[in-house]
């Protein structure tokens, strides 16, 4: 687990009282959630919780019935259009399974967020796209090509690239390991935590990854019975008190993380 510097933070992300519903069905219930600046913070829980509509409501791709999200300082229900445009180039998304267009090559798709948002020409564009190809550890000829023609592992690449190509300060990842082999995930990893030193993001990634929560991760926050049941480091979980979280970290794909110890230098059960 890395260790960052402690003292006062800035908060990038805030989500308070956050209820999301659809028809009858109550998913996220006064949900509250913070994120600092600078920190990759893993979000973890039970398939179906809401992992995905919590971070799709944060982008507002998703309605919420009631609560406030805060990205920088700011509230979307309370600032003009100029503002929310402003804030959305400061936010990057790695989208489950990459979510490439396939009619489009991996430059093209690099460049779309800066069609959308930027007025550059052309010669500009394929400038930043190949920088962002490099930065995340692609050859250039990747540029050229179509995902069909992409590993799993570029495709993942190829859709970071993508993320990163407005120079967002806050950066979400959803399952970014998935389908990868554990050395491609190892490398990934790595490059997460290179990009978060050398470009100050700060990282929102929803995992299921537990060699990912315990080699990246700053904190870690676990989505249940509809809110955050807890949120901390490794130890912090290995200490909670409820079936699934022990369960969870403790269980039998888990024999790879180490035990926490207590101050006397014992394992604790």
């Amino acid at each position: 687990m890395n260790k960052r510097p402690s003292g006062e933070r800035e908060t990038i992300l805030s989500v308070k009282d956050l209820t999301v519903g659809f028809g009858d069905k109550i998913v996220l219930d006064k949900l509250n959630l913070d994120i600092y600046r600078g920190e990759i913070l893993g979000f973890v829980g039970a398939s179906g919780a809401g992992k995905s509509v919590l971070m799709r409501t944060v982008l507002r791709l998703l309605p919420r019935r009631s609560g406030t999200i805060q990205i920088l300082g700011s509230d979307y229900d309370t600032v003009d259009e100029v503002k929310r445009t402003a804030l959305d180039t400061r936010l990057g998304v790695l989208f489950q399974h990459g979510a490439l267009f396939s009619s489009l090559t991996v430059k093209e798709n690099i460049q779309l967020p800066m069609r959308e948002y930027l007025d550059l020409p052309r010669w500009l564009m394929d400038e930043l796209a190949y920088l962002k190809i490099e930065l995340v550890g692609l050859h250039p000829d990747a540029a050229d090509k179509y995902p069909s023609e992409l590993s799993g592992g570029m495709i993942k690449r190829a859709a970071l690239a993508r993320a990163l190509a407005l120079d967002p300060d806050l950066v979400f990842l959803d399952e970014p390991t998935s389908g990868l082999d554990p050395i491609g995930a190892a490398e990934f990893d790595e490059l997460i935590a290179q990009l978060r030193d050398t470009l100050g993001l700060t990282v929102y990634m929803v995992t299921h990854d537990l060699d990912s929560l315990f080699s990246v991760c700053d904190r870690i926050a676990v989505l249940g019975q509809k809110r955050v049941l807890v949120e901390g480091t490794l130890d912090d979980m290995l200490a909670f008190d409820d079936a699934w979280v022990q369960s969870y970290f403790k269980g039998k794909r888990a024999r790879s993380i180490p035990r926490a110890e207590n101050s006397a230098g014992h394992p604790v059960e």
